[in-house]
Parts: C-alpha cells; structure tokens; sequence
C-alpha cells in the first residue's frame, strides 16, 4: 500500500468536544509523523483521521480548517453522538483500506504521543497489535486511580479479558483491522473484543500526563457504566452467580427451617423475632431486584442485537 516499501500509518482520533484540545494536539502529533517518515519507519502518506462524535462545540469547524492547512489531517464527522467506542471504530474501519497500521488515540493527550514511535518499532518487528499501557496513574486522583483499579479487578473475576491499566490507546495492523471488522455486535467494548483477535502483540509503556485542554469525559458514573457494558457483553458469570447465590440461600434457608422445626418441637415457644424477619425481608427482596436487574441487563442487549441496527452514521467527510 505504500508508495516506497514504508507502511502508511493512520492516527485516529476519537473526538467528542475538543474545540480547546485539538489546536494543541494535533501539531504534536504531525510532528511525530514527520519523525516517523525521518526515521525511516513510516511512508510520508501517513495521516491523522480526526473523527467528530456529533460534537456540540466548534470541533467540527476546527477539523475543517485544519484540514484546509494540512491535507495530511483527514475527518469524518457522525450523524449523532454514537459514544467513544462507536466513533473510535468508525474511524478504525474508515482508515481499513487506507493504511497499513492504525494507531487510535484520544484528542486530550493524556496517553503520550510518544509512544507512537515505539509502537511502530514494535510493528516493523513483526507485531500486528500493540497495546499502549500506562507505567503509573500519578496525575490522575486518588480516588480516580483506585476505583480504576478496582474495575480492572472486578472486570478479571467476573470473567472479562482485557489488558490492565490499558484504554484505547493502541496499534493495528490492517489484517487485525480486518478480523475485528467482521465483529458485528451493536455492545461495543473493544478492550474486551481485541484481545480476542489472537495475532502477534506487544506492550508499549508510556506515563500518563495531564489533559492538555478541557474536561475529563469519563466521570465516575460513565466508567462505571463502561464497565458494566463490558462484563456484560463478554460473561455469563454474573448470572451465574445469581444461580450460585440462589442455591446459597436455600441451604440457608432448609437450616433455619430445622431450627425452626426443632424449636417448635422441643421448646417452650418460639421468639417472634420481628426484627430478624423485617431484616431477612428487605435483604431478599434486595437480592431479587438486583437479580431482575442482571437478567434484564442481558435480556436489553440481545434486544439491541436482534434488530441489527446500524452502530454510526457518517454524515460528513474531509477526505482527499
């Protein structure tokens, strides 16, 4: 695909809301492909895709002019606002036939653009997949970096793989471009489905920074919700637990019957015992609603599933 035996490498970048962001990002990030090409690791057709993520902000109309400066800066723009891991795919698989390897990275600069060229080293070594990993979460706060960790955690024992204190943040070769491409469910959760690609991989550290403009997009609410979509889109564990907890509380319950039982039996009367039975009450009742909520939660993913409806549209286009 590239002109002088180098590969094409493609920058995508997921954006949502990054007026104050991209004027500082994306000068870095043509540096790096000019040291790319420098070095002899990348042809000189290699491009930054900005993809716009039915923003509310000017980010559409920066992507334009600088697209007007830079014919090097390519953009798609959706329709609505489909969420990061729809828009990130959208522009993974508009640069499928148009690169040799994707590397996807977010607009805000926190995951190091430096270690694009470390991730390229890996792919001329033969890797098709290298996961960018954070060193250390210092710039992020105490309780970010925990429940962070925390998720990873909950993520592993609920049956959910995935790379630890790793995001979106990420080299593609264009065959695993390919392979992922023909993963058709609507539940995204590309840290989960990558991984299971199989091809060659690699790790790259870098240290997280600071964003360089504007606001987190990942609250404590939304990761907490990513995670959720995560675990139940790749495991049925959670429901199985619910099984395994059912059968729990009827050994406990056949025991409190035989005490019962033997009380009435063998004893003079039976304590009434008002504030255990309240308690035993609101504690099931607890249980059942969360466990409605689980099936539920399955139940509203294959709803989604079923109809195949389509996971973007891509209503503008900035493509020489």
């Amino acid at each position: 695909m590239a002109t002088d035996k180098l590969p094409i490498i493609a920058i995508v970048v997921p954006c949502y809301n990054e007026e104050k962001a991209l004027p500082l990002s994306v000068p870095k990030m043509l540096e790096i492909l000019e040291r790319l090409n420098k070095m002899g690791l990348a042809d000189k057709a290699s491009y930054i895709l900005l993809c716009n993520d039915g923003s509310k902000d000017r980010t559409w109309g920066i992507i334009e002019r600088l697209h007007l400066q830079d014919t090097r800066i390519k953009g798609i723009s959706l329709a609505h606002n489909r969420g990061h891991q729809n828009v990130l795919l959208a522009g993974l698989m508009t640069a499928k036939d148009h690169c040799d390897a994707a590397i996807s990275i977010d607009a805000d600069l926190q995951d190091d653009p430096e270690a694009i060229i470390s991730m390229v080293h890996k792919f001329h070594e033969g890797k098709e997949i290298v996961y960018g990993v954070r060193s250390s979460r210092e710039t992020d706060t105490w309780f970010k970096r925990n429940t962070a960790h925390a998720f990873y955690t909950f993520q592993n024992i609920m049956g959910l793989e995935t790379v630890y204190d790793h995001a979106d943040y990420r080299l593609m070769s264009n065959r695993a471009l390919d392979l992922l491409s023909q993963y058709g469910e609507s539940n995204l959760f590309l840290r989960g489905i990558i991984p299971q690609i199989g091809l060659k991989n690699a790790i790259v550290t870098y240290a997280r920074s600071e964003r360089v403009a504007g606001e987190s997009k990942y609250p404590f609410t939304k990761m907490l919700s990513f995670s959720i979509d995560g675990i139940t889109s790749f495991s049925a564990r959670p429901m199985r637990w619910i099984f395994m907890t059912g059968i729990v509380l009827l050994a406990v319950d056949i025991l409190v019957a035989l005490y019962v039982l033997i009380s009435y039996f063998f004893s003079d009367h039976i304590s009434a015992g008002w504030a255990s039975l309240m308690l035993s009450i609101w504690a099931l009742g607890s249980m059942i609603l969360i466990a409605i909520g689980v099936v539920g939660e399955y139940i509203g993913k294959i709803f989604i599933e079923v109809k195949h409806r389509p996971r973007y549209a891509i209503s503008d286009r900035l493509w020489d």
